[in-house]
């Protein structure tokens, strides 16, 4: 009987167990791992909807992804902004990681946010970090416009946002001015050049839309700017086709007529002259001598 069979059964058991405590203790580590990132997500999330920056900046120095998207898929940024969360969106701009053109589920982008809401010295430093202020479909300036806010609309202007952009729709910024925003911005859009008569997919111009909104003062303010049709123009008489003339026969020319003396009237005669008078007999002379 072979005495070391027991042994090195033995000593198998004990490896398959080692392996099998090690897989345990790997498996205990991962979930704490993955408790702890669970921690540092969820501490993270809050943190910034209480505008609380000291928190933040700990776990962005202890290497969390400022990029970071929420549950509603929101990047932590855009969210900042539209939480109201001042101090955490300036921090995350900070940050050389931070995206500043990363968008929500709806398209919105910090810059979106910042100009619908009204965040002026917020919407300079997204700029000044590389936002875009034109980018496809929805832009910056349609929720400046929309928010009424005119310093961050001349802000957008100012950096060669395009004043007519379209949306998926056609719809431009200054509509949306008419309905929802401000009188001020309606009047700044309009004297950045904003086209008054343009409109959208449905038909509709920005007269249109501040009828939909209710909006006295952009009514008046729009329909002194829509031009009238001009009134249809006069529709000339007929005119009569030209009746073809016959040709005048040629002109032959008359001889003249003979001029003929003219008749001299017969001088008139001369009264008769009287008959001369008789001669008086002379005187006898006296005869003899003297």
């Amino acid at each position: 009987m072979n005495s070391a069979a027991p042994y090195s059964d033995l000593n198998f058991t004990l490896e398959k167990l080692v392996q099998f405590l090690k897989k345990i203790w790997l498996a205990i580590v991962f979930i704490g791992f993955s408790s702890a990132q669970a921690g540092v997500y969820e501490d993270f999330f809050l943190a910034l909807r209480n505008d609380n920056d000291r928190v933040v900046r700990q776990l962005l120095a202890r290497g969390f992804d400022p990029n970071t998207l929420d549950p509603q898929k929101r990047p932590a940024l855009v969210l900042a902004v539209t939480e109201g969360s001042i101090k955490v969106a300036q921090l995350l701009l900070a940050s050389p990681q931070t995206d500043p053109n990363l968008l929500n589920s709806a398209g919105e982008s910090a810059l979106m946010m910042a100009s619908i809401k009204g965040h002026d010295e917020l919407a300079r430093q997204l700029i000044a970090r590389g936002a875009d202020v034109n980018k496809p479909g929805w832009t910056p300036l349609h929720y400046a416009a929309t928010g009424g806010h005119v310093q961050i609309v001349r802000l957008l202007l100012e950096h060669h946002a395009y004043v007519d952009a379209e949306s998926p729709n056609g719809t431009t910024p200054l509509m949306m001015a008419a309905q929802y925003g401000s009188t001020a911005a309606l009047k700044l859009l309009l004297e950045e050049g904003a086209q008054p008569e343009q409109t959208n997919e449905r038909g509709l111009k920005a007269l249109d839309f501040a009828l939909l909104g209710s909006r006295p003062d952009a009514i008046a303010l729009l329909s002194a700017l829509v031009k009238k049709p001009a009134p249809p123009a006069p529709v000339p008489a007929p005119v009569a086709s030209p009746q073809v003339q016959p040709a005048a026969p040629p002109l032959v020319p008359r001889p003249a007529p003979e001029s003929k003396p003219a008749v001299q009237a017969a001088p008139q005669a001369a009264p008769p002259a009287a008959p001369p008078a008789a001669p008086k007999p002379e005187a006898p002379r006296p005869t003899g001598t003297w």
